[in-house]
């Protein structure tokens, strides 16, 4: 069994998105991420499916050239090679799921 709590130990940084790991299983990695209102995570894409769920706040969420306003418990999924962007309307938390396969370094290298 693993263990966390999403909120635990919660910070955000004033200049770029944080970045957590908060655990891996056999077939996912699980990574919070903390965006302060107004920050962005740029068109990015990963080769593996992704799934992120809105814990708090409020962002859009951009994919394919359409934007989708997103607000605490809407969940989205999304399959390999999709180009989407963050944009936090309000300070907000999210749970991002990857795959085993995926690299958190590709994750936090977009916000570098």
């Amino acid at each position: 069994m693993k263990y966390t709590n999403i909120l635990k130990d919660l910070s955000y940084n004033a200049d770029k998105v944080t970045i957590t790991v908060l655990f891996e299983t056999d077939t996912t990695k699980e990574i919070r991420i903390a965006f302060k209102a107004g920050q962005l995570m740029k068109k990015h894409q990963t080769a593996f499916p992704i799934t992120v769920a809105m814990i708090q706040g409020e962002l859009d969420f951009g994919v394919n050239d359409k934007v989708h306003h997103l607000v605490a418990g809407d969940i989205v999924a999304l399959q390999g090679g999709v180009p989407h962007d963050l944009l936090a309307k309000t300070d907000s938390i999210v749970r991002l799921t990857l795959s085993k396969q995926d690299a958190v370094s590709r994750v936090k290298a977009i916000i570098d």
